[in-house]
């Protein structure tokens, strides 16, 4: 049995599992054998601890997975999604998360940076992609979650932002005037080229 259950983890796609998610694999109703079976697994090399109940099953675990797993319910999003996206040029290391608390973590020398928002925003899946493991805001959502939380924020190229998306999500942010008057400026500056 014990064989078996570390074959379900190694062949899971997900690089990174919490002790619930690896009781739930296995089915299994005893918390405390969960923890034991996952604590031989540790010793023996099978497994990678990375924070406390969070394991991964190889040692290039997916970051953005890890981060999400922290603390749920959680997405990636902010600075991370917009710099990929070509809308920030300024390089950040840090892995930037929505959840609901803030907080600065450090697990395996990589940051994770999580920022709380409001939590009828935060599980709203409008503009939330799921991928393997993990949940991550589009550009365009990843952009009003800034503007929510900053009213200057300073954006280098807005030209790939989808405007009609970006009107159909708004709302979620319940009506809010300061966001409305921002997006509505952005997306002028970027039909006349500004941005």
């Amino acid at each position: 049995m014990q064989k078996d259950s570390l074959l379900q983890l190694l062949r899971a796609k997900d690089t990174v599992f919490t002790t619930n998610e690896v009781a739930l694999l296995w089915g299994e109703t005893d918390a405390r054998l969960v923890r034991k079976r996952l604590y031989r697994y540790v010793k023996s090399g099978k497994l990678y601890p990375l924070r406390r109940g969070i394991y991964a099953r190889i040692k290039d675990y997916d970051k953005y997975e890890l981060a999400t797993k922290i603390y749920t319910p959680a997405y990636i999003s902010y600075e991370t999604v917009l710099a990929k996206a070509g809308v920030i040029f300024q390089f950040y290391s840090q892995v930037f998360v929505a959840s609901y608390l803030t907080r600065e973590i450090i697990v395996d020398k990589q940051t994770y940076s999580f920022r709380k928002i409001k939590d009828s925003i935060l599980t709203n899946p409008a503009g939330i992609e799921s991928k393997d493991g993990y949940s991550i805001a589009t550009p365009e959502r990843a952009l009003l979650d800034i503007i929510y939380h900053n009213k200057d924020y300073h954006f280098d190229h807005l030209g790939n932002i989808e405007w009609d998306s970006v009107l159909t999500i708004l709302p979620i942010y319940g009506g809010n005037k300061r966001m409305e008057q921002l997006v509505n400026k952005y997306q002028k500056a970027t039909q006349k080229g500004i941005m």
